[in-house]
């Protein structure tokens, strides 16, 4: 276990970086993957770079996903888990008012890229009876009013489902992580009632150390509701 490899993609900041210095710490490789490779250059030396590399990666680009995946491989020689874990946040507006070309980014890095980062690597994870874990969302399981972002959560519930049947017997496992709010760049104010991202990064590292014969198809983690007064 302490030898595994672990590629997590929006590793530069929030949840993807907490979960970065959590599974280091349990003794995992890591491979660093956002689009901004120099955000990525401070994570990698405060892990050490025996242990991270980092990769610029543009979730949406197909030939970047499988650049990605042979990095992994060419520094490692092995891939055993993956966290597609890269997204961006909604706007307002709603179905009557929001930029339809925003919409289009949205649903192309929250859903499209991750299905590139999971058809990129499972090869590699299929050699080795891997792990796939998704950032899905609250968002993914509850309405929410006018939020093209809560569809593209709802579609990733849906991913996780479906790609859990096609790896049926595989010996893959697949976790979908579903935080509410959390306390990240993400948002442009601070959420100080919300989760950390390190709250939602000992999640990750909880289900990638269950052993072989246990599979934690879903992990919904919430903030505490405050203390009534």
């Amino acid at each position: 276990m302490h030898e595994r490899v672990l590629l997590i993609t929006g590793a530069s900041s929030g949840i993807g970086a907490a979960t970065a210095r959590a599974a280091a710490a349990a003794g995992f490789r890591l491979v660093l993957a956002a689009r901004r490779e120099a955000q990525l250059t401070p994570l990698c030396a405060e892990i050490g770079a025996e242990r991270a590399i980092a990769v610029r990666c543009d979730v949406t680009s197909w030939d970047a996903q499988q650049q990605l995946v042979a990095r992994a491989l060419d520094r490692y020689g092995q891939l055993d888990a993956v966290f597609a874990n890269a997204g961006i946040g909604g706007r307002p507006g709603g179905f009557r008012g929001a930029d339809p070309e925003y919409w289009k980014t949205l649903l192309l890095t929250n859903v499209y890229g991750v299905a590139l980062t999971l058809r990129a690597s499972l090869a590699a994870l299929q050699a080795a009876r891997g792990h796939i874990l998704i950032t899905g969302s609250i968002a993914g399981r509850r309405s929410i009013a006018g939020s093209m972002y809560g569809v593209s959560k709802w579609a990733l519930t849906g991913l996780g489902a479906n790609l859990r049947e096609e790896l049926r017997g595989t010996g893959i496992r697949v976790t979908l992580i579903e935080p509410g709010m959390t306390d990240t760049p993400f948002f442009d104010t601070p959420k100080p009632e919300g989760l950390r991202p390190q709250d939602v990064a000992r999640c990750v590292v909880f289900a990638l150390q269950q052993p072989p014969g246990v599979d934690v198809h879903e992990l919904t983690v919430l903030p505490t509701p405050p203390v009534d007064t």
